[in-house]
């Protein structure tokens, strides 16, 4: 058993079974609906539907990271079981996440100086901050230190795709995370904003293509081009509440691809409390992004 752990936070949207059957530690971000706030605990407490449903019906949704006191207790806990940590954060460029991790990991190592923590940015979201995750706990059950672990993470994050389309750009651009300027392309009626995570993990629209089904063969084209021939072991589709769109994703990564090994996901309530219903997006491994 390794003697170290590996921990990243709600937002990397695969579920709290799935974490705890992978040995991955979480900690929760925030979000307000209705005047309410709940931790984003992995869809226990409000699945994703109801999120969107209330969305839809005009309710205000506003998300809040994981506090730095939050951070050193999380990471004080594992400390007390003997373990040292690896943990990834949210994109620095979507969320402050990483700067109050790392500000958090100074204090606890003042209070351990035996023991070892590395804070790694992931410059990824949702599930391809997930597959990430995931990736790094096959690399340990394989038998890799929590050193070799870091120095890879360091070296191939960049290479993780995420390719996605949306129906309707106004939750991005209330959420502030992509601008009004750049979100001009997605107004007309049945254009279907192209959308892709660039190498300082902030969120870019890249084209457009007229209606759904085009748009998700474009996802899927874009993620073979970054690929280079060298598919895949895994792919995710992470969704907002659209199944059958991930669904025809997915039959088309197994025709184009030749990937086998897919994972839907539902985007959890914090992202999907940004970017809103309808979204569609393609996650794996490639050679550049």
């Amino acid at each position: 058993m390794a003697e170290y752990c590996i921990s990243c936070c709600s937002t990397a949207d695969l579920t709290k079974e799935y974490f705890d059957k992978r040995g991955i530690r979480y900690v929760c971000f925030h979000y307000e609906l209705g005047g309410t706030d709940y931790l984003d605990d992995l869809g226990q407490t409000m699945p994703p539907a109801e999120l969107y449903r209330r969305m839809l019906a005009g309710e205000d949704v506003k998300t809040s990271q994981v506090s730095i006191g939050e951070y050193a207790d999380f990471f004080r806990k594992i400390f007390d079981e003997g373990k040292d940590i690896l943990h990834l954060t949210l994109s620095s460029g979507i969320s402050g996440s990483y700067n109050s991790a790392c500000i958090a990991a100074e204090q606890v190592r003042e209070e351990y100086p035996n023991r070892k923590i590395y804070v790694v940015d992931s410059l990824a979201a949702s599930s391809g901050y997930g597959l990430l995750v995931d990736t790094l706990a096959d690399r340990r059950d394989a038998g890799e230190s929590i050193d070799e672990l870091y120095a890879w993470v360091c070296e191939n994050k960049k290479k993780l795709q995420h390719w996605f389309f949306t129906s309707d750009l106004t939750f991005f651009i209330r959420g502030g995370r992509v601008s009004k300027a750049s979100a001009i392309v997605g107004t007309m009626i049945q254009i279907k904003p192209i959308i892709h995570m660039d190498d300082h993990g902030e969120l870019k629209v890249i084209g457009k293509e007229r209606g759904r089904k085009k748009a998700m063969n474009k996802i899927v084209d874009m993620a073979i081009d970054a690929c280079e021939g060298k598919m895949p072991d895994m792919v995710m589709i992470p969704h907002g509440n659209c199944p059958k769109d991930a669904e025809y994703v997915a039959e088309l990564v197994r025709k184009k691809m030749g990937v086998t090994n897919i994972m839907m996901n539902d985007i959890g309530t914090v992202i999907g409390g940004h970017t809103g219903p309808g979204m569609v997006a393609v996650v794996c491994m490639g050679v550049h992004r």
